[in-house]
């Protein structure tokens, strides 16, 4: 009888291991998926203006299909109103136009970083192309899922930021803005650093539809 018991205990035990280890994986690959996939803004297909203080406007049609949760925290700071005020610092001819930092320096973002939607950081299903008007998140160099605010559009074709960067939509109008400030703004340095009174203002980012 207390062999029966015995055996029981112990099988009793080993279906207890196997649940953890299963709660341990399960709770491990919930962290490769795209950190806004969950809230309201998930796979809603958006147009988004970006209105530049003497610049004009250029609106950007996102694609929740490659980059859900990139597309998703973009458009709940839109809707917050955090972009309203802010610049863009850093501005390089023929590379990209950088912009959406609240110190206006490089160092700054959101109270959220999230994770890069890219395929070096293992995320297959984004193969946008870094091409002329792409809207992608800046991220710090070391840190693959360090994006939080801060985007860039690409002035002319990139490729070696393919695969690195998470690119989410792209410009259909007001291109011509993109090249009226990476061809006319001047700049401090090689990286493009903009004085805080030449940078182009940001009056208010909207959702268009």
């Amino acid at each position: 009888m207390s062999k029966k018991i015995l055996s029981l205990i112990m099988v009793f035990v080993l279906l207890l291991g196997f649940a953890s280890c299963a709660g341990a994986i399960s709770s491990d690959t919930t962290k490769t998926r795209p950190s806004d996939e969950s809230d309201k803004y998930a796979g809603m297909e958006a147009k988004v203006a970006i209105e530049i203080k003497d610049y004009g406007t250029i609106t950007v049609e996102l694609d929740p299909a490659k980059a859900p949760g990139t597309c998703a925290n973009f458009l709940k700071l839109v809707d917050s109103g955090f972009y309203d005020g802010l610049t863009f610092h850093r501005i390089i001819k023929d590379f990209m136009i950088q912009g959406g930092d609240p110190q206006g320096n490089g160092l700054g973002g959101s109270d959220k970083k999230i994770y890069g939607e890219f395929s070096s950081n293992g995320y297959k299903a984004n193969d946008i192309k870094h091409l002329r008007g792409v809207i992608s998140m800046a991220r710090s160099s070391g840190d693959n899922n360090s994006a939080s605010s801060q985007f860039f559009i690409v002035h002319q074709d990139s490729p070696h930021l393919d695969g690195d960067y998470a690119a989410f939509g792209r410009v259909i109008s007001g291109i011509e803005v993109v090249d009226k400030i990476a061809e006319s703004v001047p700049v401090q340095d090689k990286n493009g650093t903009v004085a805080a009174a030449d940078q182009p203002v940001i009056t208010k980012i909207y959702i268009v539809n």
